[in-house]
């Protein structure tokens, strides 16, 4: 995964403070986005979540199920704090129709 991050572009499609373009109710707390050029089960970018701390290292990842698009997918934590790890499992374990379990890198 680091040499994916190191040899992609990181795309913020998600900016902090704006909505989901199909979910209005669901606003993004941190920069959301994708590794450019990469691809993941749902034929997108690798998601990626940008958050504040300095260093900007992989320091997690969440494993997610959607049951309302029947998929998996993992998601990349780049340079977030415990409480922004906190917000991010919290966001995709809040609606009955999702799940996931952080992974955190040792």
């Amino acid at each position: 995964m680091d040499v994916l991050i190191i040899q992609s572009k990181i795309i913020i499609d998600r900016p902090k403070g704006s909505a989901h373009p199909l979910y209005p109710q669901i606003v993004y707390e941190l920069d959301y986005g994708y590794l450019d050029g990469t691809k993941s089960s749902d034929n997108e970018g690798i998601d990626v979540w940008l958050g504040t701390d300095a260093e900007q290292k992989l320091d997690a990842i969440v494993c997610t199920v959607d049951l309302v698009k029947r998929d998996s997918e993992i998601k990349l934590l780049i340079g977030c704090t415990p409480a922004e790890k906190s917000y991010i499992k919290s966001f995709y374990n809040k609606w009955p129709q999702m799940g996931g379990i952080l992974i955190e890198r040792k």
